[in-house]
């Protein structure tokens, strides 16, 4: 399908349809053939694998006398589970003692003479033989099972049994306005004129972590990359900025979140935003609405779960007591804090000034009307609203002939629509 359609963008740029120098890029989630019932989340496994964790080690503290080990020495660190834990290896392990304690002790058993004896023994060894069947018949079972289901999560937090591929999403309400989570997949296109030049599928339902893959995909197809890429303010994030600066060759117009909202004049008039307050270079300060200092107090630096690291600059009033202002300035017992990005602010003014010239507002008003057609087009006229197939590869495959139908109906309209100038 890959081949298939590249060689099919490629004809479309030959015979003068797209000369794809402009990318537009947005994102749309179509739903999986899945039941929306059989939904699986992370955080409910990881809590069912937790009580499961505490009652092993509740039962091998039972029987740590009859058999020789230390259960600290089970523990490992596991990179899907946020802490140490007894792995299914470790278990299989203690399962396979426990058995050949069995097996000794009832071997003794039988060697015994009087039936008094061997009964007192057997009572001895019921525990661990409790145990035993326990192990093999629940624990490990169940630790397999919340194994595999982790494995199946990656880095999603759930994932519907019909689709182990598919991720529950939050996909917009429909006639009768119910906005409920439903398995599916996040596509992600870029058009210029309404033609799809490439597309990918996705597991993540947050469009801003889907840019650098998306590209890198584009990237892989070996076809020349465009010159202009047009986003929505999805995908206007520190990592994205960061990613694209190192793209040779590449202009971009992506706002930030807050770019629309600092356009109006009543963010001019949010007196208690720090973009509005009087900064003083010399000093690194801000002046607060009530003519107080905020001062430069230290650096600080955040990594999310994804890995991305933040340098900022936090800032301090020097006394929010007594201010008239305080409780529609900040909801903060102490004073107000400001956190200032430096790397991020700066990519987002470099940002805004291509956005706000005459060339990125002409082209930037395209985006709308370029790419969210495609989407209603794709899933109003086409009706094209769920897939048919399941896992990544499959649906992968299905949107790309949906994709190459869309294609050739844009083609088929062009020609039809020039028939009738030339008539």
């Amino acid at each position: 399908m890959d081949a298939l359609y590249a060689e099919m963008v490629q004809l479309l740029i030959e015979e003068g349809y797209v000369d794809g120098k402009d990318y537009f890029l947005d994102g749309t989630k179509i739903e999986a053939n899945a039941n929306k019932y059989t939904f699986v989340w992370r955080k409910k496994t990881e809590g069912y694998e937790e009580k499961l964790q505490s009652k092993i080690e509740d039962n091998l503290q039972a029987i740590e006398d009859a058999i020789a080990f230390d259960i600290d020495s089970l523990k490992r660190k596991d990179d899907t589970f946020p802490r140490e834990r007894i792995s299914r290896e470790a278990l299989e392990e203690v399962a396979q003692q426990v058995e050949q304690e069995l097996k000794a002790q009832e071997d003794a058993i039988e060697a015994l003479d009087t039936v008094d004896e061997k009964q007192g023994k057997k009572q001895a060894v019921k525990s661990l033989r409790q145990f035993h069947k326990a192990l093999t018949k629940d624990y490990l079972p169940r630790l397999e099972k919340y194994e595999t289901q982790m494995d199946l999560f990656g880095d999603r937090n759930s994932y519907s049994k019909t689709d182990v591929d598919a991720t529950f999403m939050r996909m917009k309400d429909d006639h009768m306005m119910n906005g409920q989570l439903k398995a599916g997949y996040n596509i992600q296109a870029g058009t210029q004129d309404q033609f799809i030049l490439h597309y990918s599928i996705h597991q993540s339902p947050t469009d801003a972590r889907l840019l650098k893959p998306h590209w890198e995909s584009l990237k892989e197809t070996g076809r020349h990359l465009p010159e202009n890429l047009i986003a929505d303010a999805g995908y206007g994030s520190e990592p994205n900025y960061m990613y694209l600066t190192e793209q040779e060759d590449l202009h971009t117009l992506i706002p930030y979140n807050t770019y629309e909202q600092e356009q109006k004049r009543s963010f001019s008039k949010k007196a208690y935003h720090p973009h509005n307050w009087m900064y003083d270079e010399k000093d690194d300060l801000y002046w607060c609405p009530n003519q107080r200092k905020v001062t430069f107090r230290h650096y600080s630096r955040r990594t999310d779960k994804h890995g991305y690291t933040r340098d900022f600059k936090i800032y301090e009033c020097e006394s929010c007591e007594g201010c008239p202002f305080k409780a529609d300035c900040t909801t903060a017992k102490g004073n107000r804090k400001i956190y200032y990005n430096p790397v991020y602010e700066e990519l987002k003014a470099k940002e805004a000034i291509k956005l706000k010239s005459n060339d990125g507002r002409t082209l930037y008003s395209r985006r709308k009307t370029d790419v969210e057609s495609v989407f209603g087009h794709v899933k109003q006229n086409l009706g094209f609203q769920r897939f048919h197939l399941r896992g990544l590869k499959k649906v992968h495959v299905e949107f790309g002939w949906v994709a190459l139908a869309h294609n050739i109906r844009k083609v088929a309209a062009r020609k039809r629509h020039q028939k009738k100038q030339a008539a």
